[in-house]
């Protein structure tokens, strides 16, 4: 009987190491929970802005894409108005030369 108030003052001990290994892994526990949140918090952040930029870009190739169009557009249409501007100037040139001829100067 000798060891009994020993072992008994051991496993008080004992509980009392593995409450406070507990209480501490707890604390770790809910550090590490928190850690977690924030760093899901934040990836969430960053996939969301990720989405909107994603769209951003393909507005802006969309974008580019008609302005290409326009461009060619405004283009060809330049392309036929200065055709138009020379066939009419040669026309005129030559409504020139004829009146030169019919009213020479005198």
């Amino acid at each position: 009987m000798t060891n009994t108030p020993n072992n008994l003052e051991d496993i008080k001990n004992l509980a009392i190491y593995n409450t406070q290994a507990i209480a501490a892994l707890t604390n770790k526990i809910d550090d590490l929970t928190t850690n977690v949140n924030e760093l899901t918090t934040d990836v969430n952040r960053v996939l969301a802005r990720s989405a909107v930029l994603d769209d951003v870009i393909l507005e802006l190739q969309e974008s580019q894409e008609q302005n290409q169009r326009s461009f060619e557009q405004y283009r060809q249409d330049f392309l036929e108005h200065q055709q138009t501007t020379n066939a009419a100037l040669n026309s005129l040139e030559a409504i020139l030369l004829q009146l030169i001829r019919i009213f020479p100067q005198q």
